[in-house]
């Protein structure tokens, strides 16, 4: 599609600070097997959190949210969903658990794209796995409840055309090309967020997507540390960065490189975090107190004392509610309620 176009990557070219980043990044991917050798145990605590910090975040980026005890009760045991919410959170989950299990079997196709769309519609009413009926727009909406065009994606009638042509291009540049799949890969995402090709659910489909063709080139920090969490963190420039490269889009005249930077700097923090993680808690070098402080300041929202726990394995129930209240009597975070499952916050 519009990037993946020969005659535009060709013309692209990469600053110092953008060929450091992809340097880091492959330097990062080479010391995977290192830590999935050396702390499987450890591991299995990360994946854990990480499915059930992915599904909230992507979900809650597009003002899909649930109560935390819901969304883990939802991913990590059989559990019904109590609503609509509930229904496109477990079908995320469900989505999110077939790219984490079988990723070398779902190639880029427009029948994985589908097959991805239907499966988080599975448990709603909305009709999954087809392309947009009607032509829609990405929308910014304000407090006071105006609303403005961030972009207008490709129209309903020629959006199977596009997809196909998106994949065509993404085959062409990396199989036959043989291009740099850290570029190709943002840039894939890029257009597919561009083309906006589903009714609902483009934003969620678009961090499967992510997800999935990171892993089809072992980058596999996803597996461990929330892409998703990341992205909400950084929302703003999230959303920033995509209208930024999307002007233009439609004439080939669009400037891919915020959406690139932005990319990259959220693998870069992926994979710093897992190492700092895996590190910390490998080591045991007298740094349980940073690690929890760490975990809170990943937090989004509140949280209790048992989120913490999942987050920082080996470290005691008792050993994190001393670093809590440390950290409240430094100002840092505060109790929003009491009793079982009290429930934390950091302050603003």
């Amino acid at each position: 599609m519009r990037s993946l176009v020969a005659s535009y990557l060709d013309q692209l070219k990469l600053s110092l600070p953008q060929a450091t980043a992809l340097k880091a990044i492959g330097e990062y991917r080479g010391k995977q097997e290192l830590y999935t050798r050396q702390t499987p145990q450890i591991l299995d605590s990360l994946k854990a959190a990480a499915k059930i910090e992915s599904v909230e975040s992507s979900n809650r980026l597009e003002g899909i949210t649930a109560a935390r005890d819901r969304i883990e009760a939802l991913v990590l045991k059989p559990t019904t969903p109590a609503n609509r919410s509930e229904e496109e959170i477990a079908g995320y989950r469900d989505a999110l658990e077939q790219i984490h299990g079988q990723a070398a079997n779902l190639p880029l196709n427009t029948n994985t794209m589908l097959q991805l769309h239907a499966m988080i519609n599975r448990y709603t009413s909305a009709i999954g796995g087809r392309w947009k009926q009607q032509d829609n727009v990405i929308l910014e909406r304000y407090r006071d409840g105006t609303r403005r065009v961030r972009f207008r994606p490709t129209p309903a009638s020629e959006t199977p055309s596009a997809m196909a042509q998106l994949v065509d291009a993404y085959e062409l540049a990396i199989h036959h090309d043989g291009r740099e799949p850290l570029l190709i890969v943002p840039l894939t995402v890029l257009d597919f967020l561009c083309i906006h090709p589903f009714d609902d659910g483009n934003g969620r489909c678009s961090r499967l997507l992510t997800l999935l063709l990171l892993y089809h080139f072992g980058y596999e920090v996803g597996r461990y540390i929330s892409l998703e969490r990341v992205f909400e963190q950084s929302k703003v420039t999230y959303y920033e960065t995509l209208e930024a490269s999307s002007r233009n889009w439609h004439q080939g005249r669009h400037d891919v490189n915020p959406w690139l930077n932005y990319f990259w700097g959220v693998l870069i923090a992926a994979y710093k975090e897992f190492e700092e993680r895996v590190g910390t808690i490998r080591t045991a070098r007298g740094s349980k107190t940073e690690l929890v402080r760490a975990a809170v300041g990943r937090r989004i929202g509140t949280f209790a004392i048992s989120d913490l726990e999942r987050d920082c394995p080996g470290v005691s129930r008792d050993m994190i509610r001393v670093v809590l209240n440390k950290m409240r009597e430094e100002g840092v975070v505060e109790l929003r309620s009491k009793g079982r499952g009290a429930k934390w916050a950091k302050k603003q």
